[in-house]
């Protein structure tokens, strides 16, 4: 016996007790429902089970999860990225099944990939026999400065920079208007530099008006005198720092400032204990560390009328010990977990 579902759905039956009855889908019959001719059964073929409505076979699966790997230049496009509606192109070429990017979305979504931002790397330029070593000699530099913290430091150094202005620009507005704020730049900058020590977490901020190697040399004069102040304590003559004290071992970046040889030799010369910097670029080592040297991330969410005032709280913050950063966090984490309001 044949069931017009047109027929039954003017009975008033319900689409889904329809489905119920015939033991197929709710969106079958909806088909059915919509596209269907009481009079003519053959209306009731749904059309897009022909031509290009195909299902992905394993062979299209395994091409797609190998082309997402490349890079598209290497198959001949000039484009610089693959979205999901250009990789459906490029497979039904190759294959002959026709998805939408929407279908290819969902495939690579079922295989636990995600659409995100990559990251710029530098490692072509990057010397591989330079890195392996780099990082050896730091692992056994951070070895001995876990098990004796008081014959190595090791600090990890980095700078950075707060301005008067808030970027931010998100607000509460209502929907299909556009706040508008003040284009004009607030004028006033803090530069600030310093470090983190590895044993214990201990920071070490100072400002300085303007990042050149001269004012770089002046911070890391006040840094090691400090340093020599927290060994000598109570107990110790500060005199006996060059002969008693721990190596100093400071870890930066490739900034050019770092590297000026008019500094670099009155640091060797003023300051003995300290074992002359390793450059992170050139290893390429990617550590969180030097990021979290204070917190680079702070969210400045109050406007300051001055410099003075914006000065004032990123000194409470980063040498008053007013902020406080979970280390067992995860290092991307850290920074974003941070609101000075």
């Amino acid at each position: 016996m044949q069931i017009n579902p047109v027929n039954c759905q003017n009975d008033g039956r319900k689409q889904q007790e329809i489905a119920d009855f015939l033991g197929c889908s709710l969106r079958k019959v909806a088909y059915w429902c919509a596209h269907g001719n009481p009079s003519d059964l053959a209306s009731l073929t749904d059309e897009r089970m022909h031509g290009n409505y195909h299902k992905a076979t394993d062979q299209y699966v395994n091409l797609l999860l190998d082309v997402i790997e490349k890079e598209p230049q290497e198959l001949g496009y000039e484009f610089g990225r693959w979205t999901a509606a250009r990789l459906a192109t490029y497979l039904e070429q190759e294959t002959g099944i026709q998805l939408s990017g929407s279908q290819v979305r969902r495939i690579l979504k079922s295989k636990k990939y995600v659409y995100l931002w990559a990251k710029y790397s530098l490692e072509e330029k990057q010397d591989p026999e330079k890195r392996k070593l780099f990082k050896a000699k730091l692992e056994e530099y951070l070895r001995i400065t876990k098990e004796s913290p008081e014959k190595l430091q090791v600090w990890f150094w980095d700078e950075c920079g707060f301005s008067l202005r808030v970027t931010r620009r998100k607000d509460w507005v209502k929907k299909g208007t556009r706040k508008k704020v003040s284009g004009i730049r607030r004028k006033g900058r803090i530069n600030v530099m310093g470090g983190i020590r590895y044993s214990d977490k201990k920071r070490l901020v100072d400002f300085l008006p303007k990042g050149t190697g001269e004012n770089f040399y002046k911070v890391l004069k006040n840094f090691y005198e400090e340093v020599i102040y927290d060994w000598a304590g109570e107990d110790r003559s500060v005199s006996e720092f060059e002969k008693d004290g721990p190596k100093v071992v400071i870890i930066l970046d490739n900034a050019s400032i770092h590297k000026k040889e008019e500094f670099t030799e009155k640091i060797k010369l003023e300051m003995p204990n300290l074992v002359w910097s390793f450059y992170l670029s050139i290893a390429g080592l990617q550590s969180g560390r030097i990021g979290l040297a204070f917190s680079k991330r702070v969210h400045l969410k109050s406007l300051f009328k001055s410099i003075e005032d914006l000065e004032a709280l990123i000194n409470k913050l980063l040498n008053e010990g007013e902020l406080a950063i979970n280390w067992h966090r995860k290092v991307k984490n850290k920074g974003s977990a941070i609101d000075a309001i």
